[in-house]
């Protein structure tokens, strides 16, 4: 299970290897993503808190990146953080996120971004419940849930 202290050590030292990688140019992406799609993940940008299809979603199935289908979360972790945004505990591996020093907008924060693609997700929180004291708080439009049937 990964910690606050984990999360800092990869932010700083470097991230896990990911299973494998995908790599595309702009235009690739753009063609692939909706407008909406592409500027939160491509270009780092944010949902307005309670605006996102899965902020609301507790169904079960693994949350995939929407640019690679690289699978990130599962249901099993994912709660209610009023947040605005979906929120998990842990990701499905430990690979499968990367973490990023973030001092945008004057603050520093650990922005995630899928390890594979290099996808923006949001960013991780030492404020969530426990055991691990996570929130890995995610824009929907970064994720597609794949059910469980």
């Amino acid at each position: 299970m990964l910690t606050w202290k984990d999360i800092i050590h990869f932010a700083v030292n470097g991230n896990p290897k990911p299973d494998k990688r995908v790599e595309k140019t702009t235009e690739e992406w753009k063609a692939l993503l909706t407008p909406e799609e592409y500027q939160i993940t491509r270009l780092k940008g944010t949902e307005r808190p309670f605006s996102g299809e899965h902020c609301s979603t507790f169904s079960l199935g693994k949350y995939n990146c929407t640019c690679c289908n690289t699978p990130l979360f599962d249901s099993s972790i994912k709660f209610e953080s009023s947040s605005g945004w979906p929120s998990f505990t842990q990701p499905i591996k430990q690979n499968a996120v990367q973490y990023e020093k973030d001092t945008t907008h004057g603050m520093v924060r650990v922005e995630i971004l899928c390890n594979t693609c290099d996808a923006h997700l949001g960013h991780v929180f030492p404020d969530g419940p426990e055991p691990s004291g996570l929130r890995f708080c995610v824009n929907s439009l970064s994720i597609k849930l794949e059910n469980n049937d």
